[in-house]
């Protein structure tokens, strides 16, 4: 599971890592990935010799910055890597594309489940030419939303409040994770209707929120069971120790942390929710 804080995770990394850095060669290993750069011939023409000047983020797309007309963009999906390599070390099999720099080894960007993306655009149109990027919800990782800013945007939807908080239009990258752990630590019910909170439970949802995806952020976003998740250098995140509820009624059936009575899970959404019955309101 890929969200907020494991995207703004491997940003920083890349960022602190990759900037300044040239790129001498690149190997396609699956043409599937550059189709949406005109194939592997043109995606490779257009990034060699590069520089690579910065690593951004827009929501949960990576945009690296580079000193050409062009800006390279990762989108990794539910269980795509980004891996840093050096140029001795074995490639692994459902490695896509390898990015070999003049010095400091390698990039690459390994797929087991095959919705990973990582393409060109033009810098100067990039919502034209990725309009996914239109459109999105606040980024709490990003910027600061004032609670009541956050208010308004949250009483204008006319959805309960788990469906609003994994709405990207909404609060961009959150997932059912985060929205489970941020409700808890709210002590809002999933099934709540924003009309129906009043002006300290916007407040407690706005600080839940911001405290979870930071507090995460710090631990290095969550690697749960699936493993998908892991930063650049092949390292688990840590906050998974932290979780409250979010499959904690079928993981050694620990009970809530605040009242000790067991979690409960809901089908919500054809996905499971969960959440404590005693806690949450």
């Amino acid at each position: 599971m890929i969200a907020l804080p494991e995207i703004e995770t491997i940003r920083r990394d890349l960022d602190r890592e990759l900037s300044g850095l040239r790129i001498k060669s690149i190997e396609v290993m699956d043409s599937g990935v550059t189709k949406r750069s005109g194939g592997a011939k043109k995606f490779v023409g257009r990034l060699e010799k590069v520089k690579i000047t910065n690593v951004r983020r827009r929501g949960l797309y990576l945009i690296m910055s580079l000193d050409s007309d062009d800006v390279m963009v990762a989108q990794l999906g539910s269980g795509g890597q980004m891996r840093r390599h050096a140029n001795r070390d074995d490639i692994e099999s459902n490695t896509l594309v390898s990015i070999t720099f003049t010095k400091s080894g390698q990039l690459r960007l390994v797929d087991g489940i095959g919705d990973a993306e990582l393409f060109l655009a033009k810098a100067e149109r990039l919502v034209e030419e990725v309009p996914q990027l239109e459109g999105m919800g606040i980024d709490p990782l990003d910027q600061p939303v004032p609670w009541r800013m956050f208010g308004q945007i949250l009483l204008a939807q006319d959805a309960k409040l788990k469906a609003v908080l994994t709405d990207d239009r909404v609060v961009v990258g959150l997932g059912e994770m985060y929205s489970d752990e941020i409700l808890f630590t709210a002590g809002l019910r999933f099934d709540r209707l924003p009309k129906s909170l009043g002006p300290q439970e916007v407040r407690r949802l706005h600080r839940a929120m911001v405290e979870t995806l930071h507090d995460a952020a710090k631990h290095r976003g969550a690697t749960l069971e699936d493993g998908h998740y892991v930063d650049v250098h092949g390292k688990p995140g840590g906050y998974e120790e932290y979780l409250n509820v979010f499959k904690q009624a079928s993981r050694d059936g620990r009970p809530c942390p605040r009242c000790h009575r067991p979690i409960q899970k809901y089908r919500f959404r054809r996905r499971w929710t969960y959440y404590c019955e005693q806690c949450q309101i």
